[in-house]
């Protein structure tokens, strides 16, 4: 599910979708609506939707600052509220990738770096989404990317041609696992592999079949249901057989390592590893033909059948797959979930440094301080008890809101959205800021979907934090103390680029000498105006 209009009209849509579903297909069966994650700031029409109309949270990034179960565990159950007052059933997530690779794009969407915390909190987002067990008030995780994304060559995703091989340079690939065994042992309903194509990976003294993982039987079937013990629905990522386009942006299907097969013979394979479903596909034709020209048995097909089938029951969906369209508005975005969800994003604020030349910290700001901040309307300034000044003259401090960089790209469908490439910032920016520091202390607030190489700027700032998605009111309550930060790096931040490009892939914090490690994270002096 992409685009979600306001509640009432959602809540409409899908009992207009339920009903011709009922009414127009041979046994009846409801659909179930799934929606990749959609609580927090990060806009990436592949992988992530911007909060709008529900609660906002931090990323995840943010929660594996936070560090706190119960706060996951929190977020959860309201997220799974929301998702169900609109008719939402199965959430196309947790993201149990490990962020090791600090150029890939998508490690916002992950707990961080540290397989324990990231299997601690994919735990406890189980519970407030699917509860103990599957049920009627569930919502259906799916856990991704099997065996674990992240250690991608080059930190380059693999939704495209350039970023299709995953390596393991460190002899990692246990580690990247653990989590999945972690919520395999606790019980989740469905999972889904990564794109990503092993290369000279060896497991139990056996080579893996260089095929993403989705093709790949020695991981679906040798690995995930057999070893581990998984019989729940498996669902392949979007688009692995046929062409995608979207604004005059194409995409070619992700069948790396199998580019030269058919679109039936990509199915086969698929079938034959052991997936349930096909993500993203429009093609059922094509596994109807290879049921009856005897490629693949009807009994395999049952198997699937059973299992998703299974999910739609234990869902309650042929009971009742309606939702009430009059108390959807009222369901979404309430006083609870939306005062947990900003409390998080400002508890979640990584402080990295705060000491002026004197010796002294910066923050917390005294109420009335004169503040210089172009990224800030003045009236939200106002309303945090600071006074807003137009120009650094004037200014007892100024505050710079900075987004990791990247290197923009936009051949391939949806790839404009996917922030990859080099982590240092331009020497444009860097004299900019400097220019500001020469002026008055500044303090800097960095937007880290990424681990951005802080070095040049570091020694200009008074202050430092991290963000992992926090609104500008949630970032203004923490700079004057009223809510203090508590969040620990959940990656290291590397002190060069050339130290990343130094790194192994599949290993935690393996750039050398890193300006921050992952753990780091510094707390205010006390502040009256807390609360």
């Amino acid at each position: 599910m992409q685009f979600i209009p306001e509640p009432r009209l959602m809540a409409r849509w899908v009992n207009q979708v339920q009903e011709f579903a009922i009414r127009n297909s041979p046994h009846g069966i409801p659909v179930t609506i799934s929606t990749d994650p959609r609580h927090s700031f990060t806009q990436n029409w592949g992988a992530s939707f911007t909060a709008e109309h529900f609660s906002a949270w931090p990323e995840p990034l943010g929660l594996a600052a936070l560090r706190d179960e119960e706060v996951v565990r929190e977020f959860a159950r309201l997220a799974r509220e929301e998702y169900l007052a609109v008719g939402l059933r199965t959430a196309l997530h947790p993201t149990l990738d490990l962020a090791t690779e600090p150029r890939w794009a998508r490690q916002y969407s992950t707990f961080g770096q540290d397989a324990d915390v990231a299997a601690r909190l994919a735990l406890a987002y189980l519970d407030g989404f699917e509860g103990e067990q599957l049920g009627r008030g569930s919502v259906a995780c799916m856990a991704k990317h099997f065996p674990g994304g992240g250690p991608q060559k080059d930190g380059e995703d693999p939704h495209y041609p350039y970023g299709r091989e995953q390596i393991y340079p460190g002899g990692a690939f246990e580690y990247h696992l653990e989590p999945f065994r972690r919520v395999i042992a606790r019980g989740v309903s469905q999972i889904m592999p990564y794109y990503g194509m092993p290369i000279g990976l060896m497991r139990n003294g056996q080579p893996i079949e260089e095929v993403g993982f989705g093709f790949n039987r020695q991981i679906i079937t040798d690995l995930l249901r057999e070893e581990l013990g998984y019989d729940g629905v498996v669902c392949t990522d979007w688009g692995l057989i046929t062409d995608s386009s979207l604004h005059g942006r194409n995409l070619p299907p992700r069948a790396w390592g199998v580019e030269h097969l058919s679109i039936a013979e990509r199915v086969k394979k698929v079938i034959d590893a052991g997936c349930d479903q096909f993500g993203g596909e429009e093609c059922p034709e094509v596994v109807v033909d290879l049921v009856e020209h005897g490629e693949v048995s009807e009994e395999r097909i049952n198997v699937s059948a059973r299992r998703l089938l299974r999910v739609k029951f234990e869902l309650g969906l042929f009971d009742d797959p309606f939702v009430d369209e009059g108390k959807a508005a009222v369901r979404v975005r309430g006083h609870e979930a939306v005062s947990a969800g900003y409390r998080a994003q400002a508890r979640s604020l990584t402080l990295l440094k705060n000491e002026r030349s004197s010796g002294l910290p910066v923050l917390p700001l005294p109420e009335g301080t004169a503040i210089y901040a172009e990224s800030l309307p003045a009236e939200k300034v106002r309303e945090a008890g600071l006074y807003a000044v137009a120009s650094p003259a004037e200014a007892t401090v100024a505050l710079v809101r900075l987004a990791t960089p990247y290197e923009p790209r936009d051949h391939y469908m949806l790839e404009a959205s996917f922030h990859a490439g080099n982590l240092e910032f331009d020497d444009e920016t860097v004299a900019s800021v400097a220019a500001l520091a020469a002026q008055v202390p500044v303090v800097l607030a960095v937007h880290l979907d990424r681990p951005a190489v802080l070095t040049p700027l570091e020694p200009l700032a008074a202050a430092m934090v991290g963000v992992f998605g926090t609104s500008d009111e949630a970032l203004l309550d923490v700079l004057t103390g009223v809510i203090p930060p508590e969040g620990k790096l959940p990656f290291d931040l590397p002190r060069s680029h050339r130290s990343v490009e130094a790194s192994r892939a599949d290993v935690p914090g393996d750039a050398a000498n890193p300006l921050y490690r992952h753990g780091f994270g510094l707390t205010l002096p006390k502040n009256d105006r807390r609360h």
